[in-house]
């Protein structure tokens, strides 16, 4: 990557006790320290307190009258690219995640959303191929890349590494380095042309 370091936040979907998403989070994120180039934000939403009744007005306006809002609509805004963790719960994703991307809108416009899922035998893609449709109402760009694990509790050892690390650091790498590259490429037509929506 060249320039400035891509601004990149990992936002862990997940907010159940117990969750998977913080082995599979921290992974994620030792992948992304590991690569270079971006600069981190770790978004786990276990820890951003959002009402669930929000504003009258629509959210397009990019105006948020709760301070909650308005500090997360911060961070979304302040970030070139996104890489959503996220599980799979009865086919779907999980509610605190559409909370937090609806929250918001603008701050999502023209950029990058990688994912990586976990899950049962599908691995968390049924949800990834509902967030794609979600993220395109949003003005994002989901990249194709997305790192799964399937029968997530059986692919992670005591000490939350992957079983087969070499594979999957593999993938986390390429879809890093796509998300790079749109990161880059999105910022700069950002720079160069504000995205009207």
């Amino acid at each position: 990557m060249s320039g400035a370091p891509l601004k990149l936040a990992v936002i862990i979907g997940s907010t159940r006790e117990g969750r998977f998403g913080s082995i599979v989070g921290k992974w994620l994120v030792d992948q992304v320290r590991d690569h270079g180039g971006f600069e981190l934000d770790v978004i786990d939403l276990a820890e951003v307190s959002l009402p669930i009744i929000q504003q009258k007005h629509p959210v397009s306006t990019g105006e948020y009258p709760e301070r909650e809002v308005r500090d997360f609509a911060a961070r979304i805004g302040a970030a070139d690219a996104f890489v959503v963790v996220t599980p799979e719960y009865n086919h779907g994703y999980p509610a605190s995640l559409k909370l937090a991307i609806d929250s918001v809108h603008p701050e999502w416009w023209a950029k990058p959303v990688a994912f990586v899922s976990y899950g049962g035998y599908a691995g968390g893609l049924r949800a990834v191929e509902q967030l794609r449709l979600v993220f395109a109402e949003l003005h994002a760009t989901t990249i194709r890349e997305t790192v799964s694990f399937h029968m997530a509790y059986t692919q992670f050892d005591e000490t939350g590494r992957p079983h087969d690390a070499e594979s999957v650091n593999a993938a986390a790498k390429l879809l890093l380095d796509q998300l790079g590259w749109w990161g880059e490429a999105l910022r700069a037509a950002r720079a160069a042309r504000p995205y009207v929506c």
